[in-house]
């Protein structure tokens, strides 16, 4: 297998898990993450999102994932392709949460950028519809 292959199989792995447990496959996902990691999301530490903020390590990766699943509860994470070459993957589909507190949902097209080195990840970077995201995760003002 080349070594695309190789990243597109762990990839494609991890987020079959992501999606069949709703969120909650944390330990395989820190398990295939390299010690050091430069890990982003759109949101970046929006003030409703404050876990989206940038991530250096597996265990600041570790404080994502757990501030995600503690504020949303996954609908679905679905990947309709990927495209890889050299040490990155793009895996490109579309994702539904429920925010927790205001119970308002969002589905987003979602794209991550993913960077391997001697098989673990060592950028991932998150992008999808932020303002579809954040709506969900401010109160009404009527109420």
């Amino acid at each position: 297998m080349t070594v695309e292959e190789i990243n597109t199989e762990i990839l494609k792995h991890a987020f079959m898990r992501w999606n069949d447990t709703k969120g909650k496959s944390t330990d395989h996902w820190l398990g295939i993450l390299a010690d050091e990691v430069d890990f982003r999301s759109l949101a970046d530490g929006h003030s409703t999102l404050e876990f989206t903020s940038r991530r250096r390590s597996r265990d600041e990766v570790a404080e994502y994932m757990n501030g995600l699943n503690d504020q949303l509860e996954m609908i679905h994470y679905t990947v309709k392709f990927y495209v890889a070459e050299g040490d990155r993957v793009v895996a490109v589909g579309s994702t539904a949460w429920r925010n927790r507190s205001t119970g308002k949902t969002f589905d987003t097209p979602k794209a991550d950028v993913v960077r391997f080195k001697d098989g673990k990840i060592v950028a991932f970077y998150e992008f999808y519809d932020t303002a579809m995201v954040l709506a969900t995760s401010e109160s009404d003002a009527s109420a």
